[in-house]
């Protein structure tokens, strides 16, 4: 027998569930479906866990720094590193429990455990039972990409996830790309004490920022004595007595290096394989990812997918801007689209950098005329106060239109400071709007103004 629902979804992730609290407080009758953790990548494997342990690495550094602030420590600096994940797997517990509580006592919606796959454009599979709806939600989220290097299968290595399950610092940690989910990790486990090597394929770390900024933060880890082997085109693994080698080079430096654990943080792949999108005839790229419109649908009328799964973004906060997107068309009578939003991002190394819109490479290749405006955080009051001073601000703007492309904010507070360029972003005002405004004294984004007013044309 098959159940008939107004809207099945598909993954409690981050857009799934607000997805589901919506439609239900409309009247619309709701099946949810999910067949591990509730949560998503966000909760349980992502932001949550990772910024949790990036919090206990910080305290560790600064108190090892404490006597520049002129605090006398008694005692050596030690990790307990099965306090720090104890600390970071209760975040995790604490919050998964409280969205599973929150759905399940949800009126309107039925929560079911277990792997969903199509039967049809409009009905799912889950174990024996049946589902039916005119709408249907794919919030499956990704996972960690394990490529097919040379010699992968033949040693132990993490990914993010199994990285969460250490309870001991590794004698020596061997990261395998070097852009977000690398870099935290490398930071954060020689601030647990672990020596770290991070081995990239590229010719620079975070390939796709500006080469200003990889190289800021290629000297902020080497700062922190974590070894960078760039060009490793030749990257293949192999079993060692002291744990895994990692063959890193073709033409220059030592041709191996040998750790005793192996990160591969080589980008991530949705949840789709398993859907039986094939049967629904839903349309997937070259990747696996679910094509869809501006408007979040697929191809199959009345069918959509939301957060990494679709390749539209892969952070926390786009696939939330996707439940908004959806809800706010669906139950709004709104006309909001993809091509509307402004993409803002952050990488939480310590100093953060904080990003939106346009790099300067791409504002660049777009031929506009621009206006770009740079200052060290050595010029910063906040950064000087809380002898925090690596990184810099960066500003683009069009020279005709007077509106900001783009920015990156490395430095304290990066990460927050940037959203003020972003409400202007997405007021599409011109920059003089924030140029004359009066920010709080000591701050970092008060230099934002300071910038604004030292915008320099490009030659």
């Amino acid at each position: 027998m098959t159940q008939n629902f107004d809207a099945i979804i598909i993954g409690a992730g981050q857009a799934g569930p607000s997805l589901a609290g919506r439609l239900t407080q409309a009247g619309r009758k709701v099946a949810l479906i999910e067949r591990k953790l509730f949560g998503g990548t966000c909760v349980n494997t992502g932001c949550m866990p990772t910024k949790t342990l990036v919090a206990s690495a910080y305290a560790a550094h600064l108190a090892r720094r404490a006597a520049e602030y002129g605090v006398v420590m008694n005692a050596p600096i030690g990790i307990d590193m099965k306090r720090v994940q104890a600390r970071a797997a209760k975040v995790t517990l604490d919050a998964r429990t409280g969205l599973e509580s929150w759905l399940k006592s949800m009126a309107g919606c039925t929560v079911i455990e277990g792997q969903a796959a199509f039967e049809s454009a409009n009905t799912i599979r889950v174990g024996e039972q049946l589902l039916t709806a005119p709408n249907i939600f794919i919030n499956v989220g990704g996972r960690a990409n394990v490529p097919n290097m040379p010699g992968v299968h033949t040693v132990p290595y993490l990914t993010n996830t199994t990285m969460l399950q250490l309870d001991v610092a590794p004698k020596h940690l061997v990261v395998v790309g070097g852009s977000y989910i690398g870099l935290e990790y490398a930071q954060m486990f020689r601030r647990f004490g672990s020596q770290v090597t991070i081995v990239e394929q590229g010719e620079r770390l975070i390939g796709r920022e500006d080469e200003d900024i990889s190289l800021a933060i290629a000297g902020i880890m080497e700062n922190e004595g974590i070894a960078l082997r760039t060009h490793a085109e030749c990257i293949s693994l192999a079993p060692h007595a002291e744990g895994v080698e990692v063959h890193v080079s073709c033409q220059q430096g030592a041709p191996t290096v040998v750790g005793s654990h192996v990160l591969l943080a080589v980008g991530r792949v949705p949840n789709t394989h398993d859907l039986g999108l094939d049967r629904a005839g839903i349309a997937v790229d070259a990747r696996g990812y679910i094509k869809v419109d501006d408007h979040l649908q697929t191809n199959i009328p009345g069918v959509f997918a939301l957060g990494d799964c679709n390749g539209r973004g892969a952070f926390t906060h786009t696939s939330y801007n996707d439940f908004e997107i959806v809800a706010a068309n669906m139950l709004d009578g709104a006309d909001r689209r993809l091509s509307q939003r402004i993409l803002g991002y952050a990488l939480y190394i310590d100093p953060p950098l904080g990003r939106v819109g346009m790099s300067e490479a791409q504002a660049r290749a777009s031929g506009k005329k621009l206006l770009i405006g740079t200052r060290p955080m050595t010029k910063v009051g906040r950064a000087i106060e809380k002898a925090e001073t690596q990184g810099f601000m960066k500003i683009v703007a069009d020279a005709e239109s007077k509106r900001i492309l783009g920015a990156s904010i490395l430095g304290v507070g990066g990460d927050e400071a940037i959203h003020g360029i972003i409400d202007v972003m997405n007021a599409d005002v011109p920059y003089p709007k924030l140029q004359w405004a009066m920010p709080i004294h000591p701050t970092v984004s008060e230099l934002i103004p300071t910038v604004l007013g030292d915008l320099q044309p490009t030659t």
